[in-house]
């Protein structure tokens, strides 16, 4: 019996051991990766701090290789009119990113395809939240559209729609 009490008493130590060591593998597999993740630049992400569905979508943007900067604020109204968002293309956090703002819970494939053709226009948005975006669900079926404001779009033009 006393071979098993000794394997008892230390096993929670040797699965401490091993995940801090996993934890750390991990932790190096990201650094490394972190080079990586840069290419499509560096996003600043403004959001109330108690926000879930906006951190979910940073989360999500961190996994697109977007490498975030995060501001959380109680003031989100200035940060939309200082951006020119149109007030019926507000969301719950605006993101900038190579000159353009993005507002909202935006499909990654429509801010690749903005990035990709640079249009002359101030950024997209998905107004409101719709349900199955990502952050809200992540339903790639989910049909709603991304609308471009500003500089050729005007006040407002249907630049991608999710889900066809």
């Amino acid at each position: 019996m006393k071979p098993i009490k000794t394997l008892l008493a230390f096993t929670p130590a040797a699965a401490l051991t091993f995940g801090l060591a996993s934890f750390g593998w991990a932790g190096m597999a990201h650094a490394d990766d972190h080079g990586a993740m840069s290419h499509h630049g560096t996003m600043h992400v403004t959001k109330s701090p108690t926000c879930g569905c906006c951190g979910a979508w940073v989360g999500l943007a961190r996994q697109e290789g977007y490498d975030i900067k995060v501001t959380d604020t109680a003031d989100l109204t200035s940060v939309k009119l200082d951006a020119d968002i149109p007030g019926n293309m507000w969301a719950c956090h605006t993101a900038t990113v190579h000159g353009y703002v993005v507002e909202g819970h935006v499909p990654f494939e429509a801010l690749a395809k903005l990035l990709d053709e640079r249009p002359d226009i101030t950024g997209i948005a998905v107004p409101g939240m719709p349900s199955g975006s990502p952050g809200m669900g992540n339903d790639p079926t989910a049909r709603y559209d991304v609308i471009a404001f500003g500089g050729d779009a005007g006040d407002g033009e249907v630049f991608y729609q999710a889900g066809l």
